[in-house]
């Protein structure tokens, strides 16, 4: 077969139909590129993207905060850390020095009348919560560049927990549900509504990125029972949107999630990322029970890369390459992301010898 555009391979990969090669796609930290630039890697005007010939693109286009005019109020700083107040109402303490998981110190929004008072009134799809430029330019460059492009954004799970933390909200689920049903449903509204004014003018993405991290290290956050009564609604109508406009959508989710893996099939999803072996994901093990269903990406142990151990990321691509190649529906991405300690000649392996594995 000839070789592909980044567009025609993720159209088809997306399909599980016969490509020249596994996809490939990659998230990395802010400063990777910086410190890579520095040490004479990468040139000063290229991106990440550009340089390791990504077959996708990713823009987060939507302003979901409650209050989106809100300026951050400072409670304390110090040279590490600031602890702050956002437009959601929440506490949160952020690292200064690298980017990172804010720590959850306290939530204005506990309960039903909290959610009623202080978030709900100001979910409305108005124009300003979208940011038509950003997607104008970042379609445009991946028209031009002949990549997929995706309209990457939060999902209900990964909107609500920012309001009132995973604590209340987990609590919510258990004692209140009709107060998580509702979030989840004023939630995927909002979604829906954004899509249809940004689509309208913009013209449609070629598919949609969902960011929703469900589970945590050899766990979900909730049953699978649970995710179909109170989650899965909120996915069906967003992803039944998506493919009504006969756009494909992607489910990222870090932790260990594989027992929500038949609900997020029935939701509608076509691939699942970010696939965490940390948390307890075995990629071969989805590919075997959920291959003919599922596409996958990632999957590939980010330690290895992390430790810059060449053997150890020889060893599992080896093992894994040729087995998630079969039926087509894989695109190459670590567990995770690529922080700093991975070096460049390390990444430049990983990508070359897996898509050397990934040719057909």
């Amino acid at each position: 077969m000839k070789e592909l555009t980044g567009k025609e391979r993720i159209s088809r990969i997306l399909k599980r139909k016969p490509v020249d090669r596994i996809g490939l796609f990659e998230h990395f930290w802010g400063d990777t590129l910086k410190t890579w630039q520095a040490e004479g890697h990468i040139n000063e005007k290229e991106d990440l993207t550009d340089h390791f010939k990504l077959d996708m693109a990713i823009s987060s286009c939507f302003k979901m905060q409650a209050k989106i005019d809100f300026k951050n109020e400072i409670i304390e700083e110090d040279e590490e850390t600031v602890l702050e107040r956002d437009g959601n109402g929440a506490t949160l303490r952020r690292h200064k020095l690298h980017d990172a998981t804010p720590e959850h110190v306290d939530f204005l929004v506990k309960e039903w009348k909290d959610w009623e008072e202080h978030i709900k009134p100001f979910l409305k799809p108005t124009r300003d919560r979208i940011d038509f430029k950003t997607y104008r330019q970042d379609k445009d460059k991946a028209n031009k560049k002949e990549r997929f492009y995706f309209l990457g954004g939060p999902n209900v799970f990964e909107l609500m927990h920012p309001v009132c933390g995973h604590e209340y909200m987990l609590l919510g689920m258990g004692l209140d549900p009709d107060w998580i049903k509702d979030m989840v449903g004023i939630y995927s509204e909002l979604i829906v509504n954004l899509m249809e004014t940004l689509f309208a003018e913009e013209g449609k993405p070629d598919g949609i990125w969902f960011y929703e991290d469900m589970g945590f290290k050899g766990r979900p956050f909730i049953s699978l029972d649970m995710y179909r009564e109170i989650i899965q609604p909120g996915h069906k109508k967003t992803i039944d949107f998506a493919h009504s406009l006969g756009l494909p959508v992607i489910m990222h989710s870090c932790g260990f999630v594989e027992p929500l893996v038949p609900g997020f099939i029935e939701s509608g999803v076509d691939c699942l990322q970010v696939i965490e072996v940390k948390a307890g994901m075995d990629l071969l093990k989805l590919k075997r029970e959920f291959g003919d269903k599922l596409v996958f990406c990632g999957g590939m142990d980010a330690r290895n890369l992390v430790a810059n151990n060449i053997d150890a990321i020889r060893a599992e691509l080896h093992e894994k390459i040729p087995v998630v190649k079969e039926g087509y529906g894989y695109i190459l991405h670590s567990d995770h992301s690529i922080p700093t300690d991975c070096s460049y000649e390390t990444y430049r392996y990983f990508v070359d010898e897996g898509l050397k594995l990934g040719r057909y």
